[in-house]
């Protein structure tokens, strides 16, 4: 499949789309340095927010969709240096309402899950 949505999305922020099915995607991210909120090199949420986010608009893969609502939970952190997958999975659609299913992990272990609320709308956000 084509990716039809964010098509000027920055992949070293927001992620690598690696699969792209029917209402699914797979994107990975790896942490870089710009990431950081601390010396420590916590990685902060914003970006792992962002790439589940970009999972979800990916798995709706429409020019025209946008997020209207979301429920989160960060579970675990993550450090600069590591290499995170959201897998996004629409589970409702009606009309142009989607909700999608994110979870973001690391080797198996999950950081983040949400539940995110996608709308396609007739033209673009900005027109």
């Amino acid at each position: 499949m084509e990716i039809n949505t964010h098509r000027k999305i920055d992949p070293r922020l927001c992620g690598h789309v690696r699969q792209l099915y029917e209402g699914a995607s797979r994107v990975e991210m790896i942490c870089d340095g710009r990431m950081a909120a601390d010396e420590k090199g916590l990685v902060h949420g914003g970006f792992i927010f962002g790439l589940a986010d970009y999972a979800a608009m990916v798995a709706v893969n429409h020019p025209n969709v946008v997020l209207g609502g979301a429920e989160c939970r960060f579970l675990k952190p993550a450090s600069v240096g590591e290499t995170v997958t959201a897998e996004a999975r629409v589970t409702k659609s009606e009309g142009r309402r989607h909700e999608v299913a994110v979870s973001v992990e690391r080797e198996g272990e999950r950081l983040f899950s949400a539940r995110f609320t996608c709308f396609v709308l007739e033209r673009h956000v900005l027109d």
